[in-house]
């Protein structure tokens, strides 16, 4: 289980994670080892260019919203330079990254789920 998949699974139990995710796929909007803050969210209202941590094909990724399906209930997810990841039904997206190294995300009001706890690795 990778570090990412610790962290979904935080998140899907109800917490809001601040941790340091490693990789260069979200320059310039996350960099390597920045401190992102994760927060459950409520699919339903995510919107292309949020970025959110979900599962597709058994990979948990922290990686942006590419496209939104309604009807299907699902999202696309891509890293920032283009490369599509694939679809994944709103059950895989655990979180939506609300702040970058203490700067909150624009976008982000109204879609976060409540949390009981704060947790940070």
């Amino acid at each position: 289980m990778g570090a990412l998949d610790a962290v979904a699974g935080r998140v899907a139990g109800g917490a809001t994670v601040a941790f340091r995710p490693s990789g260069s796929s979200m320059v310039p909007l996350i960099r390597s080892r920045q401190q992102a803050v994760v927060a459950p969210v409520d699919p339903s209202k995510l919107e292309v260019g949020d970025i959110v941590l979900a599962r597709v094909a058994g990979t948990v990724y922290l990686h942006l919203v590419s496209s939104v399906d309604p009807a299907r209930k699902r999202v696309q997810i891509s890293n920032n330079g283009g490369l599509v990841n694939g679809w994944t039904s709103y059950d895989r997206v655990f979180g939506i990254c609300v702040a970058v190294d203490g700067v909150t995300r624009a976008g982000v009001a109204g879609k976060t789920l409540a949390g009981d706890s704060n947790d940070s690795s």
